[in-house]
């Protein structure tokens, strides 16, 4: 990627790094992830796309922050209009998948398509699981638990994998992004980061890990989109970029 350029937010200046030329595809990472993310992917994306990814508030080389889900989609709303993004497609994984999903309810017009990978945000959340959120929400048990999930949850193999898992761990030890990730833990559980009842209309394509035990794909909605599955966990385009691109490459219109 570029060296990466800073926009101001309501939350403060967020890092973007570009790559590229054609019609814009927005990159949009996990909880405590970053940019890099999708470095195994970023280079074939770039032969056809102007590609933009985005490091969240609290994280990588953005300004410190402790956000909400709905705070980061504030923020992707920012970002479009600083970089006068008209139209995009965006590719989201996890709580990004959630911030550009929101983006395509209220902005309908301004998404061309959407990829959303093993994403956040569209299920309700049972009784049950708040109290796991209202828990993961302190940032002492987010400290405690996050360097135990986040290998469970990559399901490492690939070194791109290892790199990411490394990565995300050494942050949630320490006491800022356990902040970060306890705040948006917490907002979780808030009634607006549900959109299972949202219309989309923009063409959706749900990218699936199902090795991934955090969210499972029997809950989503029935009409979100078309469905790739793969044998990865969270980040399926770290774990399989080839994978992912022969699915991801055709549905853009590459």
């Amino acid at each position: 990627m570029s060296e990466p350029a800073t926009i101001p937010t309501r939350a403060g200046r967020i890092h973007i790094a570009e790559r590229g030329e054609g019609p814009p595809v927005v990159l949009l990472h996990a909880t405590l992830h970053d940019h890099h993310d999708f470095d195994p992917i970023v280079n074939k994306l770039a032969a056809c796309f102007r590609v933009i990814a985005i490091d969240w508030p609290g994280h990588g080389m953005s300004d410190h922050a402790h956000p909400s889900a709905t705070l980061l989609a504030d923020v992707l709303e920012d970002v479009v209009d600083a970089l006068g993004l008209p139209t995009a497609a965006y590719i989201g994984n996890s709580v990004g998948a959630f911030a550009a999903g929101r983006l395509a309810v209220r902005r309908p017009t301004a998404v061309t398509h959407l990829i959303l990978v093993n994403p956040g945000g569209f299920v309700p959340v049972p009784m049950f699981a708040r109290a796991f959120l209202r828990g993961m929400g302190n940032p002492a048990v987010a400290r405690l638990m996050m360097p135990r999930m986040v290998p469970a949850y990559m399901r490492s193999r690939t070194d791109s994998d290892r790199e990411i898992t490394a990565r995300a761990a050494a942050r949630a030890k320490t006491s800022d992004g356990a902040r970060v990730a306890a705040s948006l833990w917490r907002s979780f559980g808030a009634a607006d980061y549900d959109l299972s009842r949202s219309e989309i209309a923009t063409p959706t394509l749900v990218v699936w890990g199902r090795r991934d035990p955090i969210v499972r794909r029997r809950l989503l909605p029935a009409t979100l989109g078309s469905v790739a599955e793969f044998d990865t966990g969270h980040v399926v385009f770290s774990s399989d970029p080839d994978g992912f691109l022969a699915v991801a490459l055709p549905f853009l219109g590459a």
